[in-house]
């Protein structure tokens, strides 16, 4: 994407749009917080994921995160706010997950910096995962005294197996790039300069195909592990609610914000 196209702003440009050829590219855009998703962000995204799903020019979407962030996840500054967190995950995680669990058209991550939280477990919902050489992946539920999100406690290990998602969830390690390959959280490690157009191109092959065809094949992919996914997300909430706001999340959020 190059020449005359330009980002379109979305949500006070917490996310922005470019189109090409059928292909969508949306960047998450908030870089002085590592691109972290509050309430703004958690809606903004489901905003421009529900009208990529529904604009029928759109037959691939590509996400990336601007500056050197995929995305460091959850903003905790919210997390620690006791009106956002009152009933566990906040309104807007709960918005988003739907719309990503049933995403119906191609779905290309193009992780070009630091992942984390959601920003590894996102990875799995999407459909190809490219990253750049630099980034790295982290898992830091355990550490903040809650626990998985985005059904990441059914996702992961069938990503990657039991042990390796034990490992990644329990002992919290930084995921290279190309560690991330070997555990299936990614398809290929590239450059960083060439991560980016690498994704767009494959992007680009997807959408010369009719969109019926795509989204039917989408949908029958959901299909096979919807249930599953949605089993485990509503387990996860469950959980996260007793554990958000107790002392082991309070003193964690405490020395993450004040350290």
């Amino acid at each position: 994407m190059s020449g005359n196209d330009s980002p379109v702003p979305t949500d006070a440009q917490l996310v922005l749009r470019t189109d090409r050829d059928g292909v969508r590219l949306l960047t998450f855009n908030r870089p002085a917080k590592r691109n972290a998703f509050n309430q703004a962000m958690w809606l903004a995204v489901t905003e421009a994921l529900r009208d990529a799903a529904d604009d029928d020019s759109v037959r691939c979407v590509v996400i990336t995160g601007s500056g050197a962030s995929f995305t460091a996840g959850q903003d905790l500054g919210e997390m620690a706010d006791p009106s956002v967190f009152a009933n566990g995950e906040e309104p807007g995680y709960r918005a988003l997950m739907p719309v990503l669990e049933e995403f119906r058209k191609p779905l290309v991550a193009a992780v070009n910096g630091v992942g984390v939280g959601l920003g590894l477990t996102i990875l799995p919902h999407c459909d190809l995962v490219f990253i750049a050489d630099t980034a790295r992946l982290k898992a830091p539920f355990a550490s903040l005294g809650v626990t998985t999100e985005a059904s990441a406690s059914y996702l992961l290990p069938v990503t990657m197996g039991w042990q390796r998602a034990a490992e990644l969830l329990f002992t919290e390690p930084w995921v290279d790039a190309p560690r991330a390959v070997e555990l299936g959280l990614a398809l290929r490690c590239l450059p960083e300069a060439e991560l980016l157009p690498h994704a767009l191109d494959v992007a680009g092959r997807i959408a010369t195909f009719a969109l019926p065809s795509l989204i039917a094949t989408k949908t029958l992919m959901i299909a096979a592990r919807i249930d599953a996914v949605r089993a485990a997300r509503a387990r996860e909430e469950l959980e996260f609610a007793t554990l958000v706001g107790a002392a082991a999340n309070t003193a964690a959020l405490g020395g993450f914000l004040n350290p």
